[in-house]
């Protein structure tokens, strides 16, 4: 069994969705294994991994939609807002989704789905540059 790892900076230009596959399957590739899976790790609060339709930008403007109106900015009952009104939001979005997630690799490259990618969602307001850990195990 073989093990690789790097990190990958995305830079952010506020909130949204920011396709990682390119980065994902390059560096599947890099690593040279047939079968495995590839774990991705955000190493972020108010940020997160989601696998979601890369085919039409209509699904992701519904998404951060649908999530603005779950978890709204300004709700009385948040206690934390010394980081902006944004933040408690984003620290809730992310609990809401996933900081990690794991693809199997099959011949060599990542299983993900026809309409698939893999995202960084980025929950604050203002840009950031996120870190995403990628480990490669298999053989």
């Amino acid at each position: 069994m073989r093990q690789r790892q790097t990190e990958i900076i995305v830079q952010t230009t506020g909130e949204g969705l920011y396709e990682i596959s390119d980065a994902a399957r390059a560096f599947t590739a890099e690593a040279g294994l047939s079968t495995g899976q590839l774990t991705a790790y955000c190493r972020h609060t108010s940020a997160s991994l989601v696998i979601q339709e890369n085919a039409d930008p209509d699904v992701q403007r519904d998404l951060i939609a649908f999530f603005k109106r779950l978890v709204p900015e300004g709700d009385p009952l948040f206690v934390h807002t010394l980081e902006g009104p944004d933040d408690m939001p984003a620290h809730i979005k992310c609990a809401l989704t996933q900081t990690s997630i794991t693809i199997p690799i099959v011949r060599s490259s990542l299983a993900l789905g026809t309409w698939q990618g893999l995202y960084l969602f980025e929950h604050r307001r203002h840009p950031h540059d996120r870190k995403v850990v990628l480990h490669a195990v298999g053989d």
